[in-house]
């Protein structure tokens, strides 16, 4: 039996299952173009019928070094969305195969794939950028992320990473940050964080749904609970928001001519993660419990509150926190514009335009981080077309903590301008 037959026999029966069949998706109204640019049904649905997934028959009980096998046959071909929905299915047959998955899927930084929605957690390779594409819907207010160079003809080949809406508040505007493009419930499963503003629209706080490491936290967490509903917090999975960044604008009440200036500080990436042998935090679960294997695919899916935000610190990071700033532009004499280079990435000249690269360390704490390091661009935005826009980052960020800052620019900043 060939590999492709394989893995169409372990779709065919993880869908019978599920109950769910080609044409019951059909007349729920997922369209093959849907069906390819959502994440796969299987983080989404619930676990129930895991029983009988773990009694089937050879499928289950195969050889522990032949399962391997089949498993890294089937990651090393499908290197690309939407094939590699076959690496996803084969993590959905059984407990086994989910285990043999787990192993041959590497992280985000050592393959440079996205196969699970933790890869949105994880940071971008050291080499080279990942480099993707955000569509801005004006009458929903709504911004998705897609990965890839440009937007493709019809769409049909745009694997929908992250979408997030933006809410008016009294106080300030939230983004709030969904694997689906149409559930932005804080309640949902699909929820990954939210990016809230001040009054001002001067300065943003990144809130994450989990933890930025698989580490436990401390009991000694400062924990802030606003207008929080004990009915819709789950005893097992508490809804809380962890607060990993904050992005500060400058002020410009002098109306002087130019880009914007900010600055990014990572709380929970310290700056010698760009050292060699630095590390950032790399999360593996997509949410933490006493059991990740397990929680990976079944806790999603359980309702949590809103409201509760953990001010805590991060066991990996004990030095000086990462800082991203402006890298600087130039002017142009000829065009009479603030010019970066974006190396063809951006065609169109605004205001949302930036590249952020790593601000050095204190004085009074020096870290060995090359020079060269620090004039690496890890994070670059800006405009290609109407409401379209490139996004690339780059090693220590993560695709949601890119995507958050990138929603800033989004927001109106009279003040900065």
């Amino acid at each position: 039996m060939s590999l492709k037959s394989i893995v169409r026999e372990l779709k065919e029966m993880k869908e019978g299952m599920g109950n769910i069949s080609k044409r019951g998706e059909g007349r729920a109204g997922h369209s093959r173009v849907a069906s390819q640019t959502q994440w796969p049904n299987a983080w989404h649905r619930p676990n129930q019928c895991q029983e009988e997934i773990e009694q089937t028959g050879n499928w289950a009980h195969l050889p522990p070094e032949l399962l391997f096998d089949i498993v890294q046959r089937v990651e090393d071909s499908e290197v690309a969305w939407p094939e590699r929905r076959n690496v996803v299915a084969c993590a959905a047959v059984c407990r086994s195969w989910r285990c043999a998955t787990k192993e041959a899927v590497k992280t985000l930084q050592q393959c440079a794939r996205f196969t699970f929605p933790v890869s949105l957690k994880q940071p971008a390779p050291r080499d080279h950028p990942i480099q993707c594409f955000v569509r801005r819907d004006r009458a929903t207010s709504t911004f998705r992320l897609y990965l890839g160079l440009s937007p493709s003809l019809h769409g049909e080949n745009d694997k929908l990473l992250m979408a997030a809406r933006k809410v008016r508040r009294a106080t300030g505007t939230d983004f709030v940050i969904s694997l689906a493009s149409d559930d932005f419930s804080r309640n949902s499963n699909t929820y990954v964080g939210k990016l809230r503003s001040n009054f001002l629209g001067t300065k943003f706080t990144i809130f994450d749904s989990q933890p930025p490491s698989d580490a436990v936290l401390p009991p000694t967490s400062r924990i802030t609970r606003n207008r929080i509903n004990s009915k819709q917090v789950s005893p097992k999975l508490p809804a809380r928001n962890y607060e990993t960044a904050t992005i500060a604008y400058e002020l410009n009440m002098l109306r002087t001519r130019g880009p914007r200036r900010m600055h990014c500080t990572m709380h929970h990436i310290p700056l010698s993660s760009l050292q060699a042998d630095g590390t950032a935090p790399t999360p593996t679960n997509m949410v933490h419990g006493e059991n990740p294997l397990e929680e990976q695919f079944t806790s999603m899916n359980l309702s949590q509150g809103k409201g509760t935000t953990i001010h805590a610190p991060d066991a990996n990071n004990t030095g000086e926190p990462l800082v991203l700033k402006n890298k600087a532009p130039r002017w142009h004499e000829q065009l009479q514009c603030w010019c970066l280079n974006f190396r063809g990435r951006v065609t169109v000249a605004s205001v949302k335009n930036f590249q952020l690269v790593a601000a050095p360390g204190a004085a009074d704490q020096p870290t060995e981080v090359p020079p060269a390091e620090l004039e690496k661009v890890i994070l670059q935005f800006g405009k290609i077309g109407k409401d379209i826009f490139t996004m690339d980052y780059r090693y220590p960020l993560s695709a949601f903590q890119a995507f958050a800052i990138c929603l800033t620019s989004f927001d109106t900043k009279p003040a900065c301008e």
